[in-house]
């Protein structure tokens, strides 16, 4: 009896550590697979606060605009890029290089290298440029400023600028004292080769160059107009007297907050955390540093669920409780 108790215990011994060195290349991927599970940061806590505000070139990046997912506001999200130390905007229109971000007056001024202006009129029978169009559910945020003035060039009769207004342009007029007769006095005609000469709009159908402000069209898509180029004037002082030599040419765009977010910001920041939002719900979230709130640091009862936590850490368990259940029972060698 006792030879047999040997002889069966130093078989269940080699069976066992057969199965044990079967098993080792399984066992340690499972506990890899774990320890990634365990690891992986929820998707609401990845950001840290430090990367929010940013710079690219020497242009600060700061909310409600961001660099990063999940940081500024939500309306600003997919907005800027910074390529090669070169800030820009992308919009269904196109992209535009950023010039400078005003923080205290709300505004960004933007370049088309596609835009004519007093120097050089650029047009071709396609259109050159596309203007600037922004996402229906953008526009509450972001609309090129009362003062910017868009000056349509080489619009065919047919342009839906000019539909119901026969022998007459009611959409073309001056805008914060910026118009197509001042811009008629540009060198750029010069070089063009064709000088509209006479009164602004006159009697020509359709005219040479039209003027309208944003607010009057909602949308400045060149080709769309039946336009063959653009170019783009805003004033942020009385404008000077040289006329349209003096203008500052670009795109002068503001942007605004929803009422009911303009105070969330500043009571994150007063308690030391950094304005964000959820990616997913796109609701406001104050990141404070390794935990989120949905209202300040201060309120740690405001805490924002992690949606991505929780698959994680279910993995995690489940595996665990697998690897568990396989070295108890002894049927580890079957999984």
């Amino acid at each position: 009896p006792t030879l047999g108790l040997l002889v069966s215990a130093s078989t269940h011994l080699a069976v066992t550590g057969q199965s044990m060195a079967l098993l080792r290349p399984r066992l340690a991927a499972l506990l890899a697979l774990c320890a990634c599970a365990m690891a992986a940061p929820a998707a609401a806590a990845n950001v840290s606060i430090t990367t929010c505000r940013s710079f690219c070139g020497n242009i600060t990046v700061d909310y409600p605009f961001a660099l990063h997912a999940g940081c500024g506001h939500a309306g600003f999200r997919d907005l800027l890029y910074c390529i090669d130390r070169t800030l820009m905007l992308h919009l269904p229109s196109g992209s535009y290089r950023v010039l400078d971000v005003d923080y205290a007056y709300r505004g960004l001024t933007l370049h088309d290298p596609a835009m004519s202006d007093c120097r050089a009129i650029d047009r071709s029978p396609g259109g050159r440029g596309n203007g600037f169009v922004v996402e229906p559910w953008r526009a509450p945020f972001l609309a090129p400023d009362p003062d910017n003035v868009f000056l349509l060039l080489g619009c065919r009769a047919s342009s839906p600028l000019f539909q119901g207004f026969p022998d007459r342009h009611l959409p073309c007029r001056n805008v914060s004292g910026m118009g197509c007769g001042d811009y008629y006095g540009c060198p750029a005609w010069d070089d063009y080769g064709r000088r509209p000469s006479g009164a602004a709009y006159g009697s020509a159908v359709p005219p040479e160059c039209c003027a309208v402000s944003w607010g009057a069209i909602r949308a400045v898509n060149v080709s769309r107009l039946q336009c063959e180029g653009y170019s783009s004037a805003y004033s942020l002082a009385p404008v000077r007297a040289e006329g349209a030599g003096g203008w500052a040419y670009g795109i002068r765009v503001a942007w605004a907050l929803p009422e009911a977010n303009r105070g969330f910001c500043g009571a994150c920041r007063a308690t030391g955390g950094v304005c964000g939002h959820d990616v997913e719900s796109r609701g406001d979230l104050c990141l404070c540093g390794d935990w989120n709130s949905t209202s300040n640091c201060d309120s740690s009862a405001d805490a924002a669920p992690s949606s991505a936590a929780a698959p994680g850490a279910a993995i995690a368990a489940l595996l665990l409780a697998l690897l568990a259940s396989g070295l108890s029972s002894g049927s580890i060698a079957n999984i």
